[in-house]
Parts: structure tokens; sequence; C-alpha cells
């Protein structure tokens, strides 16, 4: 099947960064965000976060309007965005993670979509959700593909983390952390197992403090 591309409409992106803040503001207590990376006006970006929940589809894009201010796209499986179509409009571009030469196409898109000034990527290397553990995360190999196949961007890892420990409500945690560099002539296994340290590392840090000291953390709400 062909991918499903990315038709950015401004209409629709104001219309669900809007939403999203609403529905954020709704579902949870408090939403806590920590910045390390702070992308410069000529930076391009790919973005690699932890796959816990449906609002993992909206979050990319409430922390592009809100703190980095990039052209953003994300990667979405192309079972969800036939079901949830409106996801295009903001940005999103389907992979189909059961046929790897499609899975290709899609990374090639994705290297492509990567040549526009200030673009970023956001992308769920778990491909499926997956409650978070003490566990390491288990990746998909798309991400350290990227990384082999893209010169001058920087990989940022993010965690997302919830609980409920001081209230019936549950309170969000983004922790946004700094950029990652690894060696490109690692093998692509190598180079998962780094991207998967990087990632399980600030989801530890974050699960450390959330709901006890909260310390780095920023409330937004």
């Amino acid at each position: 099947m062909n991918i499903i591309p990315a038709e950015e409409s401004r209409f629709f992106i104001w219309f669900f960064e809007r939403y999203t803040k609403w529905s954020l503001k709704r579902r949870f207590k408090h939403l806590w965000v920590k910045q390390e990376y702070h992308p410069k006006q000529n930076s391009k970006t790919i973005y690699f976060l932890n796959h816990n929940s449906w609002w993992d589809g909206l979050i990319p894009l409430y922390l592009n309007e809100n703190f980095f201010h990039q052209k953003a796209r994300a990667l979405m499986e192309d079972k969800q965005m036939r079901q949830y179509t409106f996801f295009s409009k903001i940005g999103a571009f389907s992979i189909n993670l059961e046929d790897p030469k499609a899975s290709i196409s899609s990374l090639r898109y994705a290297v492509n979509s990567m040549k526009r000034d200030n673009a970023s990527l956001f992308i769920y290397p778990e491909g499926t959700i997956t409650p978070v553990s003490e566990n390491e995360p288990d990746f998909r190999k798309g991400l350290a593909w990227l990384y082999q196949n893209l010169d001058d961007i920087d990989f940022v890892p993010i965690a997302i983390y919830s609980h409920i420990l001081r209230s019936s409500k549950p309170e969000l945690y983004l922790s946004i952390g700094k950029s990652v560099d690894h060696y490109k002539s690692l093998g692509k296994n190598e180079l998962t197992e780094l991207f998967q340290q990087d990632l399980h590392q600030i989801i530890t840090q974050t699960r450390e403090v959330a709901g006890f000291t909260d310390k780095g953390f920023d409330r937004q709400f």
C-alpha cells in the first residue's frame, strides 16, 4: 500500500493545537515539562519518544507549537492513520510496520522531509503502545537507519510518563533530553541499543522525581 503523505493544513494545526491544550487540561491534573534541548533557528531535529498511550499522537503537536517551533512531521502506523485521517493534516505520514519494503519507503520519505529548512520529525521507535516499566525500551531499527542516512541532524530523546500518586487525576511529565551523538559507523543493532539506553536513562530519571520533588520540571498548568 502507498504511503499516506503528510498534507499539512495551517487551519488543522491551529485547531488541533488548541484542542490538544484543552484536552490535556481536561484529562490531566498537571502537565510538567523539563527541557534540556532548545533548537536553534537553523536546527533540524529527530525526536524519539516512548510510546505508552493514545495521547502520543497529539503530544508532538503540543511540544512543537509550544517549545520547538519547527516544521514538524511525525511517523505514524498506517492502521492508525486510516482510522484517524486528520493526522495527515497536522504533519503525520504513514509507515507499514508489517512490510519491510514499505517501511523503507516511509523512512526515505522521512529523509526527504528532513531536507526542508528547520525540519523536525517525531518517531516512536517501539512501534506499538508499550507500558512504561523499569525495563529498557525495545526499539525497531528505523531510528538507527535514519541516523545512518542523515547528516547534521540532532537526535533528541523525549520521555513521556504519568502517575496518580497525588490525585485520582493523573499528572503528565514530558522530559526533553539533550541531543545525543553516536558513531555512525556502528551497525543498526548497536545503534539501536544505544538509542534505547538514551531514552531509558531519561525515563528512569523522570520516574525517580515525578510526584516527589518534580526537580527540574516546570509546571505548565
